[in-house]
């Protein structure tokens, strides 16, 4: 089993910088993907960023290439999201998730252990 539970979401204007974290905690060897999610009132589950355990390939969502990036601190067992130049558009509840199976990092449908969320709100 894989526990994950995020931080550092908030309030932020147009043009802002926010850093999210997730603390992985449990079978923390089994893992093979890591990856941030986002999910808006009335849209779909979004893929922005994952990374490949083994080798710490990345992969971003067009939306974000550029804005965003994701991290990664074994020694403190957490993932991070730096957001640089949010928009509006960016607005949604990001989840960090992990999974012990193989599949692509920006399908959430490969993923098995899901944190429970940050809000991220970027106002104009």
């Amino acid at each position: 089993q894989v526990q994950l539970v995020e931080s550092g979401g908030g309030s932020v204007q147009a043009g802002g910088s926010l850093r999210l974290s997730c603390v992985v905690s449990g079978y923390t060897a089994s893992i093979n993907l890591l990856g941030w999610f986002r999910q808006a009132p009335g849209k779909e589950r979004e893929g922005v960023a994952g990374l490949y355990a083994a080798d710490g390939r990345t992969y971003y969502a067009d939306s974000v290439k550029g804005r965003f990036t994701i991290s990664r601190d074994n020694a403190k067992n957490t993932v991070y999201l730096q957001m640089n130049s949010l928009k509006p558009e960016d607005t949604a509840m990001y989840v960090c998730a992990a999974s012990d199976t193989r599949g692509w990092v920006l399908s959430s449908y490969d993923y098995n252990y899901w944190g429970r969320g940050t809000q991220v709100t970027v106002s104009s």
